[in-house]
């Protein structure tokens, strides 16, 4: 395995207001934004790959030998300095799409606590000083992406789940539900995006972490999107999640005279029983598969209405004190591959509902509802659920992925609406129409 040496070194404030999305400015940048902060990767100096169940303990063992060889010198000493790899995994054990873990060669980080630099090269006679990463730095940002101009041949059309399959398969999943077995399902399908240009990624990620500041931009080698919910967060050996299930379409409403979006919200969303059973086993979907690794945990006790642009969904934030055996805690890579996939992207019993999914789904998701993110050689990092986005199968052609809840309640027209609402993030930052 290649030898890898680091250096990190703290840029100060950075006063920009647009934060860390300054730095959004080429097509295969490696992100993870929220609310002007993050991290934004350049280049690859080491690549992981696996397929198969064992995809994460195999990529958890790579990552900790390629740092017993390191060379890092790290004075900042903040989650995400030093070595950082950003990755992507399957959402299926059975799925033959390759889950990944990539080294950038030069990462930029901006936090609460300032903005740092690292530079990271498997080159043994490199200079690892200040200078030379700033100088890597200005390297990548040379060259940058020209935006995208006004399109009239772009097409939209089915992917692999056509709109009456998809309809089909939420039938059948409601039916069986009703016959024992499992209380949820998860039901997913994909349509395709054929542009006349070649897509502009680094323009779209920016549309997306302007316009959904509540969620995680983020892109992984072609994976692309803004996902509201966290599936796991460890900073300091405490974890953190943000579990999402309920859905209310912001653009389809019947508020009563004089109501406001927000009383609408809660009472439509919060108010209904299907929603409100749906996010009851998503939360303790994840907190049953967190508790073993922590020895204090919370969580609110009734979910609350999280508001985005195109939707509003039922939240709940989950935090825990993670246990340490032997003076080991738990890494954010381990804590991902413990608690997916939760009843959030899956269903209840996991193994009942993956089964049924890869029946009546008819495709292989690929990423999609698989974590994405990142993780540091301390152990923290972040990894949400790769929703509301795409894969970027080239560059004029995009495949997007939506999913929905299916319980005892649900019907299939209203589940497919449910789709189109989650698919309008997308679409609206690739400048299509439905």
């Amino acid at each position: 395995m290649t030898s890898l040496r680091a250096v990190t070194v703290d840029l100060g404030e950075h006063s920009s207001p647009t934060g860390i999305m300054d730095y959004l400015v080429r097509d295969d940048v490696l992100c993870w934004v929220r609310r002007g902060g993050g991290l934004v990767g350049f280049g690859e100096v080491a690549r992981f790959t696996d397929a198969g169940p064992g995809r994460f303990q195999t990529a958890a063992r790579w990552w900790r030998e390629l740092q017993q060889d390191a060379e890092v010198d790290n004075p900042v000493g903040l989650p995400g300095t030093g070595l950082v790899a950003f990755g992507s995994f399957a959402f299926s054990k059975t799925s033959g799409h390759a889950s990944r873990l990539i080294v950038p060669q030069v990462v930029v980080g901006l936090g609460e606590q300032g903005c740092w630099l690292t530079y990271i090269t498997d080159d043994d006679g490199a200079d690892l000083s200040a200078e030379t990463a700033e100088a890597a730095l200005a390297g990548w940002l040379d060259e940058i992406s020209a935006e995208r101009g006004a399109e009239t041949a772009d097409r939209l059309h089915p992917g692999q789940v056509s709109e009456s399959a998809y309809k089909a398969a939420v039938a059948a999943g409601v039916q069986k539900i009703a016959g024992g077995g499992l209380s949820k399902l998860v039901l997913a399908r994909d349509v395709i995006a054929d542009l006349s240009s070649p897509i502009a990624t680094a323009q779209v990620l920016r549309e997306l972490a302007i316009r959904y500041q509540d969620c995680w931009t983020y892109s992984v080698d072609g994976l692309i999107g803004s996902t509201p919910e966290m599936l796991i967060k460890v900073e300091n050996n405490v974890a953190r999640a943000r579990v999402l299930a309920g859905t209310l379409d912001r653009a389809n409403t019947h508020k009563i005279d004089g109501e406001s979006d927000a009383a609408y919200a809660e009472r439509v969303l919060a108010g209904s029983e299907k929603q409100q059973h749906e996010h009851e086993i998503a939360i303790d979907s994840l907190t049953r598969k967190l508790q073993p690794y922590t020895s204090e945990m919370t969580s609110h006790s009734e979910p609350f209405v999280l508001e985005l642009p195109n939707v509003w969904h039922l939240a709940s934030d989950v935090s825990a004190e993670l246990s340490t055996n032997g003076g080991h805690a738990p890494s954010s890579l381990e804590l991902a591959e413990a608690v997916h996939p939760t009843a959030a992207v899956c269903g209840t019993p996991t193994e009942v509902a993956g089964a049924l999914i890869r029946e009546l789904e008819q495709m292989d998701r690929g990423p999609y509802a698989g974590p994405v993110g990142w993780t540091d050689g301390a152990g923290n990092g972040e990894w949400g659920i790769a929703l509301r986005g795409a894969v970027v199968e080239s560059p004029t052609r995009v495949r997007l992925y939506a999913g929905c809840g299916i319980v005892d309640a649900s019907t299939p027209e209203a589940e497919l609406a449910e789709t189109w609402a989650k698919f309008r993030p997308m679409i609206e930052a690739l400048g299509l129409r439905r």
